[in-house]
């Protein structure tokens, strides 16, 4: 899934030179997730990601200046692929495709190598503000899209974005990822979906 995933990934833009290899810059990313999993931010090191990738550091150094810049453009690429959803024509349909990904990315090896960054983002404030404004950025916006989709239809009515329906669309899935670690699967996001968040969201409209 996740060489998939990637390959599906529009290539980035180079800081000058010969052009990139589209396919070397999914091996890396492959590499880093992988890492992510197994060793978490705080063991990882630019070394180890270019023997896992099976590149010289130079070729890394071409494409990220750091270890975060890395990190975070990597997750924040992948995130991309999965909150690329379909119009469905409904509010409900639009929210249950966007949390089915979800709950699919949580249990791929993107979700494994996002979990890994939440210890070292407590004591590095730059790559947490990174993180913002990456991967959470990405499903913001994804998830914005959704309401302002909605609003469009006549649905809802304006101000969903960041409002607290807004909000319970996603806090039950993470505290479930995050926290109490039980099982976060299609079944229980329907079930969110159809006793919380489509019951807060029509009583505000």
């Amino acid at each position: 899934m996740t060489s998939a995933v990637l390959a599906d990934q529009p290539p980035r833009a180079g800081r000058g030179g010969r052009p990139r290899d589209p396919s070397r810059d999914d091996v890396i990313r492959a590499a880093i997730l992988r890492l992510l999993g197994e060793v978490g931010y705080g063991a990882l090191t630019m070394d180890a990601v270019a023997t896992e990738a099976g590149v010289g550091k130079a070729t890394i150094y071409r494409r990220w200046r750091t270890k975060q810049d890395l990190v975070v453009d990597t997750v924040s690429e992948v995130n991309r692929a999965w909150t690329v959803t379909a119009d469905t024509g409904s509010l409900e349909g639009d929210l249950r495709s966007l949390v089915h990904r979800m709950v699919e990315m949580m249990a791929s090896p993107v979700g494994a190598a996002t979990r890994s960054l939440l210890a070292a983002m407590q004591h590095e404030p730059a790559l947490a503000e990174a993180f913002r404004e990456g991967p959470l950025a990405v499903w913001r916006r994804a998830y914005d899209e959704t309401w302002a989709r909605a609003q469009a239809r006549g649905e809802v009515g304006p101000g969903l974005p960041g409002s607290i329906p807004a909000e319970a669309s996603t806090a039950l899935f993470v505290q479930r990822w995050l926290v109490t670690r039980e099982p976060v699967d299609a079944a229980y996001a329907d079930a969110v979906l159809e006793t919380v968040v489509l019951p807060l969201v029509h009583r505000g409209r």
